[in-house]
C-alpha cells in the first residue's frame, strides 16, 4: 500500500522559495529535530494567514542519509550527475537538503523558510536559496508558458511518486540571455520551444532539437513524464533573469534522461536549442520520503 506522500502535488502558487542546504558535521540532531517535526512548523506558519495555501516538501540528498538515518539508502537515490555535452554543461553542485516552500502569499513562503533555517542551526548552510513568483498567465521570462505538458489527474500520481508515496526531485538554477533571446523572431522562438508563443499550442512539426521534442521520452511506445513546478526569479539590478526548475518523478532515470537529451543529445550533438540561451548554474538530487517516514524517523546511525 502506497504511503502518505508529502504535498508534492499540491499545485501551483504565487509565489515560491527553494532553500537548498548543505550541512556540517555536528548538525546531524538539528536536522532529524526539524524533519520530525516539520509537519507541525508548517502548521504553525500557515495558521497565521488563513487561506494562504502554505505548503512544504523536505528531501534529503544521497550524502547526509548515512549521517542521519541507520536505514539503507534509497536504491534510486545518489548525487547529482554532473553532464557535459560538446557545447553545454549541467553542474553537480552540492546539496544535502531540499526544502520546496509554496504558498499564495510571498511573506508566507519567507516566514517559514526563516523558520526551517533558525531550526537547522549554526552547523548548516543554505548554498541556495531562490525567491520564485508566478509571472503573468504561468509564463517563464522567456515569454512561454511553462509546464504545460505537466500529467494531470492518475496521471500526475504515477509520474510523481513511487509506490511507497516517495519522490525524487531534481532541481537546477537556469539563467536566461534575454537580450539575445528577445533578439530573434517570435517564429525562431517557437522552433526553439516547439510551441506558438501566443497560444501555447504544440507545433506539428517540430525541430528536433526543440525543447518540447527533447524532453519527450517514449519507452516501447509508452510516454514517460515528469511533474514540474517551474519558477521564474530575477533581479533587475543585477541584470539576471531565470528559472528555478524542479521536477518530481517516481524514478529519477526519467528526468535524468531527459537531461542528458538535453545537455548531450540522442544523438550526442542533438543539444535542447534553448540551451544556446539559458545556462545551468546547479544541479541537485533529492529523495522526497512519505510523511509517514518524516513522522516516525529511523534511528540515528
Amino acid at each position: 500500500m502506497r504511503g502518505t506522500p508529502q504535498e508534492v502535488l499540491s499545485g501551483l502558487t504565487s509565489a515560491a522559495r527553494f532553500l537548498v542546504v548543505t550541512v556540517d558535521p555536528g548538525g546531524e540532531a538539528a536536522v532529524r529535530d526539524l524533519l520530525g517535526g516539520f509537519g507541525d512548523l508548517r502548521k504553525s506558519v500557515g495558521f497565521r494567514a488563513p487561506g494562504g495555501r502554505l505548503t512544504c516538501v523536505a528531501g534529503i540528498g544521497a550524502e547526509v542519509w548515512p549521517r542521519l538515518f541507520r536505514a539503507p539508502v534509497p536504491a534510486k537515490l545518489h548525487p547529482f550527475r554532473e553532464l557535459r555535452g560538446a557545447v553545454h554543461h549541467a553542474p553537480a553542485t552540492p546539496g544535502d537538503l531540499l526544502f520546496h516552500i509554496r504558498g499564495a502569499r510571498a511573506d508566507l513562503c519567507f516566514e517559514l523558510a526563516r523558520q526551517i533555517v533558525k531550526r537547522l542551526g549554526p552547523h548548516s548552510r543554505v548554498v541556495d536559496e531562490v525567491d520564485g513568483f508566478r509571472s503573468f498567465e504561468q509564463r517563464d521570462l522567456l515569454g512561454f508558458v511553462d509546464g504545460t505538458a505537466n500529467p494531470e489527474g492518475d496521471d500526475a500520481v504515477s509520474s510523481a511518486l513511487d509506490d511507497d508515496g516517495a519522490s525524487y526531485a531534481v532541481v537546477q538554477k537556469y539563467l536566461h540571455n534575454l537580450q539575445a533571446w528577445e533578439s530573434l523572431p517570435v517564429e525562431a522562438q517557437e522552433t526553439a520551444i516547439g510551441r506558438t508563443k501566443l497560444d501555447d499550442i504544440e507545433l506539428a512539426d517540430k525541430a528536433r532539437n526543440s525543447h518540447v521534442a527533447v524532453n519527450t521520452i517514449v519507452v516501447d511506445g509508452t510516454e514517460h513524464d515528469i511533474v514540474r513546478f517551474n519558477m521564474p526569479f530575477g533581479s533587475v539590478g543585477r541584470g539576471e533573469f531565470g528559472t528555478y526548475y524542479l521536477g518530481y518523478a517516481a524514478d529519477p532515470e526519467v528526468p535524468e534522461r531527459m537531461l542528458r537529451r538535453m545537455f548531450v543529445g540522442e544523438p550526442p550533438g542533438n543539444h535542447d536549442r534553448i540551451l544556446d540561451f539559458s545556462t545551468a548554474l546547479t544541479g541537485c538530487l533529492f529523495y522526497v520520503p512519505p510523511q509517514d517516514f518524516l513522522d516516525d524517523l529511523p534511528a540515528a546511525p
